[in-house]
């Protein structure tokens, strides 16, 4: 019986693979069997990442890409379609935090989240899609949070960013679906990654974290594989337009909590 989670003879473009949630997304895609095109501002940061998952055996084209620059993003595009052929497959994994109080907030943060995450996310899906809708299909995959469906204090920016990718999602499904083309958005609960690394130092913090989810636990990297491989699939091919919360329960229940935190 064939594989219906079986990736090969695709080729997947993941931004941000420089480090973080978007290796190990590139990297459950890698294992399904889909070649890979990777993107980072630096070029070089990709190398050591390109290395490992060239010794799966998969092809890997390592491409400079900053998401806030119009002409980087067009060029990016046009190398990846030259060099790969084809792709069939686009993660925006790309993005950026300033946890900051809503009152020290600048005109900058606000600028810098809201160009990363939503703005090089929709720029990014838009110049691939064109190459998707001339084959009449593709699978988009944004990456959002939890923070796309629930507020957070500190995260004012942040949450404004990714409730606009999850609107974003369902407005590009509407839109490309009629070339064959889903757009779904992965969304994260609370995952330990180098933006928030200093968060979970804190015992009491991490206590209160835990005591609110209902699976007693953060999240690991390999939560998000079986959710981005099924996103990509054949398996998917009647989804669209719909976030998936990956975040052990605790959007069932952000109240629930009985440990405060430090004020």
């Amino acid at each position: 019986m064939t594989n219906p989670f079986d990736l090969t003879g695709q080729t997947a473009l993941v931004t941000g693979t420089s480090r973080g949630l978007g290796q190990y997304l590139a990297r459950a895609l890698a294992q399904a069997g889909a070649d890979l095109i990777l993107t980072s501002r630096r070029r070089d940061d990709l190398l050591p990442f390109a290395a490992e998952i060239e010794s799966l055996g998969r092809k890997v084209i390592p491409l400079a890409l900053d998401v806030r620059d119009q002409h980087s993003i067009a060029t990016m595009a046009e190398a990846a379609i030259a060099q790969a052929g084809q792709i069939h497959i686009l993660v925006n994994n790309a993005g950026c935090n300033v946890r900051k109080p809503a009152f020290d907030v600048t005109w900058d943060d606000w600028n810098l989240i809201l160009d990363t995450n939503l703005r090089g996310s929709f720029f990014v899906a838009q110049h691939i899609a064109r190459h998707m809708a001339d084959r009449g299909f593709g699978r988009i995959i944004n990456i959002g949070s939890v923070t796309s469906v629930f507020g957070y204090a500190g995260l004012a920016p942040y949450g404004a960013s990714r409730g606009g990718i999850r609107q974003l999602t369902m407005s590009l499904a509407d839109d490309w679906g009629q070339h064959g083309i889903t757009v779904n958005c992965l969304a994260p609960g609370w995952f330990e990654t180098a933006q928030n690394r200093v968060m979970y130092q804190d015992k009491e913090w991490v206590d209160y974290l835990i005591d609110r989810i209902p699976l007693k636990r953060p999240g690991e990297p390999h939560d998000l594989d079986g959710a981005v491989v099924f996103l990509a699939s054949e398996l998917s091919r009647y989804i669209t337009g719909q976030t998936l919360l990956v975040d052990g329960g605790i959007s069932t229940g952000a109240m629930r909590a009985t440990v405060k935190p430090k004020p």
